[in-house]
């Protein structure tokens, strides 16, 4: 049954002592920072638009996600696809600013692109990927969760499940 599967990976992940570590660093990246942007593309951009409200309305920061319809296509249209999230960081981000970046394949060029522009501008980077262990994204943030899945509900779902702890977490304190 796939609930087996979601019990599999709680227990092997999130019981796991590299979580631990990564979860109170990425904590601490969110206690260091002001503004946090989400990018994501498809399911994952749902819960960009999720995680930037939520950590607004409950967290108090300033964030952004690129998940508005005109502006995708505006910056699509005129960097194309692959440079539009890395574009609008341009423009936008600034020095000690937080990426939170998802992409269940890890694979997505404007996602990984967009890692690589944060990072040129002293952005701090929290990286969500899952399916195959090598992907692009899974090692180039500060912080990289990886779920080991290629189920992309799976994948998501942790995804989110990562956030909102991290969320409460902070808020809780």
């Amino acid at each position: 049954m796939l609930i087996n599967t979601y019990n599999q990976i709680y227990n092997q992940y999130f019981n796991s002592s590299e979580f631990n570590k990564d979860f109170e660093q990425a904590l601490l990246l969110i206690k260091e920072t002001k503004r946090i942007f989400f990018i994501g593309n498809g399911g994952s951009n749902s819960i960009c638009s999720h995680m930037y409200e939520d950590f607004m309305k409950i967290g108090g920061f300033k964030t952004f996600a690129f998940s508005d319809a005109a502006l995708i296509t505006c910056y699509a249209n005129d960097y194309g696809y692959e440079n539009a999230m890395s574009m609008w960081l341009e423009h936008c981000m600034e020095e000690n600013d937080l990426l939170i970046a998802i992409s269940s394949s890890g694979n997505s060029p404007n996602i990984n692109n967009a890692v690589l522009k944060a990072k040129e501008k002293n952005a701090k980077v929290i990286t969500l990927s899952g399916f195959k262990e090598n992907n692009q994204l899974k090692n180039k943030g500060y912080v990289n969760f990886y779920i080991q899945s290629e189920s992309y509900g799976i994948v998501e779902c942790f995804h989110q499940v990562i956030l909102h702890v991290l969320l409460d977490t902070y808020s809780s304190k």
